[in-house]
């Protein structure tokens, strides 16, 4: 499969005159809870030719490629990427930090890394996992029947708030590495555990009866989260300057003078 993305990173630069910096996937397989059937979700980061930005008209700043049965590929031009990192989000942190690269090249990404202390904001995060979180459990845990795939819609985004809260860093993108440093050893553990190698062997799609500890573990969780949430104010001093000089000598870096 890594070929055949490689094969199309390759065609997205000729085709559109761009050059991909980096890709990786950004889906359950990055979340590590993949069912068998699971397609993969490359997400990429592309920066343009010099010209194409010295231009007066607004252009289109992502590329999206067809969606077929297995393959998902679209991408965020770099300025709009730079854009959305100095306001901390999330998705965008999780490229940046999936286990699973496809490509790499150039040193614009390990920069942006470098610059997280100026640009990561946990009431940012915060927020939109706790959304995330409830917006799910609304959605897909409040009948009594659910699909086991669900629940990780809910727990994943839980568990990243109670890093947060915990440890002030940008969480994990993989479930299980949550899971292990979150939640205690016990009964819940246990049963979020078996759930989980139920999704991975493909018995996800069915209506079961709803588990009512996880939920209750989950309501329970989401109302104190949401009182953290807040009591947080933190500020940082503006990175803009900072993130245009990356993007100056992304621009040199890449396409010389």
């Amino acid at each position: 499969m890594k070929e055949k993305i490689m094969k199309e990173l390759k065609k997205i630069d000729d085709t559109y005159r761009v050059k991909v910096l980096s890709a990786c996937e950004s889906g359950s397989r990055a979340w590590g809870f993949p069912s068998k059937d699971s397609d993969y979700d490359v997400r990429f980061i592309y920066i343009h030719e010099r010209d194409w930005y010295l231009s007066i008209d607004q252009k289109r700043d992502v590329i999206e490629l067809p969606i077929n049965d297995l393959l998902d590929i679209n991408g965020w031009e770099l300025t709009k990427a730079l854009r959305l990192y100095r306001k901390s989000n999330p998705p965008l942190l999780e490229w940046l930090h999936s286990g699973i690269v496809y490509y790499q090249a150039f040193s614009v990404i390990e920069k942006m890394k470098q610059l997280s202390d100026k640009v990561y904001k946990p009431t940012a995060c915060l927020h939109h996992y706790l959304n995330m979180a409830k917006g799910n459990y609304r959605h897909y845990l409040q009948n009594e029947q659910v699909k086991i795939k669900k629940y990780f819609y809910v727990l994943r985004p839980v568990l990243a708030c109670k890093w947060i809260q915990k440890y002030n860093t940008i969480p994990p993108l993989e479930f299980q590495s949550l899971l292990e440093e979150i939640v205690p050893d016990g009964s819940l553990k246990k049963e979020i555990q078996e759930l989980l190698e139920r999704k991975k062997r493909g018995d996800e799609l069915d209506f079961e009866p709803r588990i009512d500890s996880i939920n209750e573990f989950v309501e329970t969780e989401i109302e104190h989260l949401t009182q953290y949430a807040k009591s947080l104010d933190i500020q940082l001093e503006d990175p803009t300057q900072s993130l245009d000089q990356l993007f100056r000598d992304a621009l040199y870096e890449v396409w010389g003078n």
